[in-house]
């Protein structure tokens, strides 16, 4: 007879895990756990050696029904994208999970937790994610209690373009530890092609705790209760992209910009894509052929010639591979160290000791520079590709609303153009879609959701938006979305390019908005315009007693676009016009604005 609540002493929940476990054991275990249970001081516990892979993994006492608790610090979307994966999983294999961002998790219960994943990105120099900053602080603050008993992992997500490649999940895992948490499973540090390490750090730790849990007793998943039910629809994402044509391609700029900002509408017909005012499409690109076959020639390859471009086998030529798969543009520091051992030259260790010197070299400069600087080099084709990383897929925010625009998607792309060293430098994907791809071409692209910039929940409530040149893009999309919805709540908009007759991104469609009532109010900043360059920060102090006003009345601020300049400019007059309209201290006035970021009201999309 199956127990229930009703003719048991137990809960639901204890009910539900006894009637799964009791029908898969025999006799012989029967009798063992009845004799068990019926001895004095009897604990569900078994010891479990961990083998020791990295940092200090001990061995450590395992309670059988232990929970999961998933933290993810996020700045894009990707941290949390794969912990509601893995949650999926692990919930498929009858684990307790509980997933929250850092934010949202309250610190203090971090000594109650028994399991600890977190994945985290690394923002700027560095720095957590906004969505990681209350966690971090506490972790380092004195108030973080003792962690004895609980274990942990960490997944790392970064760019090792970056000096401080992945800061935040190294300074996590070595405080956990600090803190006499045990290391269940080292560490894994990500690059921006994370799929495989993210999924062999992912294979790591659930092997470990499956292998934990048949040692405690309980039955591991057959293989029936691990299967996914298949489903003839086809499902787009990073692993498999959809081919989007292209409906329009349009330059915003007027005669006599210096700038190329392109509009381009993509058909998302029979995809099954489905995206929120705030998230980003995700392009794979092409590398430019004429830098390609200047490298090919450089070294001397057979372009022909077949390379692996996956663990799975899978082959191109060696000029289709580095046309669509591999990095020829961005130099990085691993990629420099990884080179030393396919060249003699000395200078390249000299360079490498120096951290001014490579970080000065790197900057402006490709793999075409660096083969021809640091050669001659030893191996062959399939030696060097195999330094190579991934090219990394390239996220816009999205420039309109699905409820206005079924069935497409538009973003707003600035085109990169620069001389350095020499030479005319482009940008990756920006200059395929303006130079290369015209009417009627595919692109390669999936939706990148962003749960940490999203228009409010209530209607009602006000909206002000600030953001400079192609950072204006996720606004339109936000006022198709309140114009088709109807939302009543106000909207303003500050705006920031460099001239108003060639650069005003848009404009008509602002005006139409305005004119309508949806746009409630508008300020604009043009900087080149006048002797004394203008930008949105201080368009914000101009209007600053108005601002504080709307703060005060529940507005969500959102602030999108370049994030070294612009967004720590804005960030700094927020702080100083609640230090002015509330006649308080500054650290008070960066409470209240963490405040803000805390409820949500604060919201970034800053690179």
């Amino acid at each position: 007879m199956p127990l229930e609540v009703m003719n048991s002493p137990f809960n639901q929940d204890q009910a539900d895990l006894l009637n799964r476990l009791l029908p898969t054991l025999n006799e012989k275990q029967r009798i063992w756990l009845s004799g068990y249970l019926s001895s004095p001081g009897a604990e569900a516990q078994t010891a479990v050696e961990v083998p020791e892979t990295g940092g200090q993994i001990q061995e450590t006492t395992v309670e059988a029904t232990r929970e999961i608790t998933i933290l993810f610090g996020s700045h894009t979307g990707n941290c949390q994208a794969l912990a509601d994966v893995y949650a999926g999983k692990l919930k498929e294999q009858d684990y307790q999970v509980t997933v929250s961002s850092m934010d949202d998790f309250k610190p203090k219960a971090l000594k109650k937790v028994e399991d600890l994943l977190v994945l985290t990105s690394t923002h700027g120099d560095g720095d957590p994610p906004d969505n990681a900053i209350s966690f971090y602080d506490f972790l380092f603050s004195k108030r973080a209690p003792k962690l004895d008993g609980v274990r942990f992992s960490v997944l790392s997500l970064g760019d090792s373009s970056y000096e401080f490649f992945c800061q935040t999940g190294k300074d996590i895992d070595q405080k956990l530890e600090d803190l006499g948490a045990q290391r269940i499973y080292p560490r894994v540090d990500c690059d921006l092609d994370f799929e495989e390490p993210a999924g062999e750090w992912f294979d790591g730790v659930l092997a470990l705790l499956n292998e934990q849990k048949a040692g405690s007793g309980s039955q591991a998943p057959s293989a029936a209760a691990q299967s996914v039910q298949a489903d003839d629809t086809p499902v787009y994402s990073r692993a498999h992209p959809f081919h989007a044509e292209i409906l329009e391609n349009i330059n915003l700029n007027g005669r006599g910009s210096n700038k190329e900002t392109r509009h381009l509408e993509l058909d998302l017909e029979g995809s099954n894509l489905s995206y929120e005012p705030g998230d980003s499409l995700a392009i794979f690109p092409e590398n430019d052929e004429s830098l390609v076959d200047q490298l090919i020639k450089e070294m001397g390859w057979n372009p022909e010639e077949s390379v692996p471009i996956n663990k799975d086998g899978e082959i191109r030529s060696v000029r289709e591979a580095l046309l669509s798969t591999y990095e020829t543009t961005c130099l990085t520091k691993p990629l420099l160290e990884k080179a030393q051992t396919l060249t003699d030259n000395e200078q390249l260790t000299e360079l490498l000791e120096d951290s001014e010197q490579w970080k000065a070299y790197i900057y402006g400069r490709d793999l075409l520079d660096f083969v021809q600087d640091f050669g001659p080099w030893k191996g062959n084709v399939h030696d060097f590709i195999g330094i190579l990383r991934k090219i990394p897929v390239r996220l816009y925010s999205i420039a309109s609303s699905q409820a206005a625009n079924p069935d497409e998607v538009h973003l707003t792309i600035g085109a990169l153009r620069y001389e350095a060293h020499g030479r005319q430098r482009l940008g990756v994907c920006s200059i395929q879609c303006a130079e290369r791809a015209t009417h009627g071409d595919q692109l390669s692209v999936f939706v990148q959701k962003n749960p940490n910039f999203k228009l409010p929940e209530n209607p009602e409530a006000p909206v002000l938006m600030i953001g400079a040149g192609t950072g204006v893009a996720p606004y339109r999309s936000f006022l198709e979305e309140r114009e088709e919805t109807e939302a009543s709540g106000k909207n303003w908009l500050f705006f920031g390019e460099q001239h108003f007759v060639s650069d005003f991104l848009y404009q008509v469609e602002w005006q139409r908005w305005l004119n309508e009532g949806v746009l409630t109010n508008m300020d604009v900043a043009f900087s080149r315009d006048n002797e004394e360059k203008v930008y949105v920060q201080h368009r914000l102090l101009e209007k600053s007693a108005e601002v504080y006003q709307w703060l005060q009345d529940g507005t969500y601020v959102y602030v999108c676009g370049d994030e070294k300049y612009m967004a720590k400019d804005v960030h700094e007059a927020l702080i100083t016009i609640v230090e002015k309209e509330r006649n308080v201290s500054r650290e008070d006035a960066e409470a209240y604005i963490d405040q803000l970021r805390k409820e949500k009201r604060y919201q970034r999309d800053v690179y």
